[in-house]
């Protein structure tokens, strides 16, 4: 009788401390990655010129879409790590919030590469929906699309019929939403196919990049420029696209005999956090001119923090 007792205290002691990790380790990324964004969208406020530049503009909305993936993203986790339940109805927004920020943020960064395309190769005539005033209408384009698969997944999801949407509590999580293998089947698709038109994408622009950049031979700077610009692209579009080998990574950590929530943590944790956090300081700290700005904000921030008496 006392191995039955112990057995149940041990499991829940367990499941405690994983919890308590999983916590522990979340939050300081957030925290930090939270910090790097308001630094950076203050510097893009205070210095209008930023947003005379189309890759800047882009780079800010890729701040506040990745700011708001990882707040609601976030959320959601601890509220599923906290056992917190409530009906579906309040659920859907944060998950339609999550996913739709979710699939654009491979799409921003994108578009940041086409940007940087149509700046080497047409530096004089540059299209008119690319220039810093007409910007938004792409931008714009990116949210729409974005938005099109959680609509159509939720739109054709069929919950349990047993469970009011308004008044019964549910954990807000993908699979109570729904839970039908077809939706298991779709999302993949999903994956699979903007992971193969993003990755054309990238190959197109930097192999015309690429090509470009050896014109300009005479220019040794702007070469280098350029091509320290294609790799740190495809660095970040690289981190941002793991997110979809989820279907795979799960697949291949089942034969380890992990716990399913193990398995989400992980997935969550590498492929969805750690990528969305280094993408913005990458290209933030590496340009020179955002990288100069950082650096007198946070002097000026550690002259005005006074020394304990």
């Amino acid at each position: 009788m006392l191995n039955l007792t112990e057995q149940p205290a041990n499991a829940t002691s367990h499941k405690s401390l994983s919890v308590v990790i999983k916590v522990c380790l979340v939050i300081p990324f957030f925290c930090v990655f939270l910090c790097c964004i308001a630094v950076m969208l203050h510097i893009f406020a205070s210095h209008r010129q930023f947003l005379d530049t189309s890759r800047y503009i882009l780079f800010a909305y890729m701040l506040v879409n990745d700011a708001l993936q990882l707040l609601t993203s976030v959320l959601l986790f601890l509220l599923v790590m906290g056992q917190v339940k409530f009906a579906i109805a309040y659920c859907v927004p944060l998950m339609f919030i999550s996913t739709a920020t979710f699939q654009n943020t491979p799409l921003i960064l994108a578009t940041m590469s086409l940007e940087r395309y149509v700046a080497i190769v047409y530096p004089l005539q540059c299209p008119a929906s690319w220039r810093p005033d007409r910007i938004w209408i792409i931008i714009l384009s990116l949210w729409c699309f974005s938005c099109v698969f959680p609509i159509i997944d939720y739109s054709i999801g069929k919950p349990d019929m047993a469970v009011d949407a308004l008044v019964s509590p549910q954990l807000c999580k993908t699979e109570v939403i729904n839970s039908s293998p077809n939706q298991s089947l779709l999302r993949a698709a999903v994956y699979v196919l903007c992971f193969t038109v993003v990755a054309v994408l990238i190959l197109f622009t930097y192999v015309r990049i690429l090509l470009e950049t050896r014109k300009l031979r005479q220019d040794r700077v702007s070469v280098c420029r350029a091509m320290h610009t294609v790799l740190l692209h495809g660095v970040q579009l690289l981190l941002c696209m793991l997110a979809y080998t989820l279907p795979i990574t799960e697949t291949l950590v089942l034969h380890a005999d992990w716990q399913q929530e193990d398995i989400a943590f992980f997935n969550y944790f590498c492929f969805v956090l750690i990528p969305r956090f280094l993408s913005p300081l990458i290209y933030g700290f590496r340009d020179q001119k955002l990288r100069g700005y950082i650096g007198k904000g946070l002097l000026r921030c550690s002259k005005k923090v006074e020394p304990w008496s």
